[in-house]
């Protein structure tokens, strides 16, 4: 069993966090997610308009990454009881959080793009 000092991490409870990091960073990490973190955005969105907004998505591939958002907090799911069910996707305080930081690589990628093809360049000719 692990001792530590009340109020400082086990190494167990550090490997709990790094394996359940891993797992989100591994679906934030496909090729749709972000996608469709930016599509959602501030809002709520419908199926629909999140399947419009996220060109090339295939219907199935998008439930598939909802849902996987969904199970690791990024997303929540409302379904209103309306006939037919009306259901919408919203960030959750974790997703929000996330949609910041994907806005700050974002921001990075573009202030830094020249340098990233100049080491690009560097690294082919050698």
């Amino acid at each position: 069993m692990d001792e530590a000092t009340p109020g400082t991490p086990t190494a167990s409870d550090v490997a709990r966090v790094h394996a359940v990091a891993r797992e989100v960073f591994d679906v934030v990490g496909t090729k749709w997610a972000l996608p469709v973190i930016e599509a959602i955005g501030t809002d709520s969105r419908r199926f629909g308009e999140l399947h419009r907004q996220v060109a090339g998505i295939s219907h199935r591939v998008l439930t598939v990454t909802l849902r996987q958002l969904e199970r690791n907090g990024v997303v929540d799911r409302m379904v209103h009881p309306t006939v037919p069910p009306r259901t919408e996707y919203r960030l959750t305080l974790a997703g929000r959080d996330l949609h910041g930081t994907i806005n700050g690589f974002c921001h990075w990628s573009r202030r830094h793009l020249d340098e990233v093809l100049a080491a690009r360049r560097r690294f082919e000719r050698s």
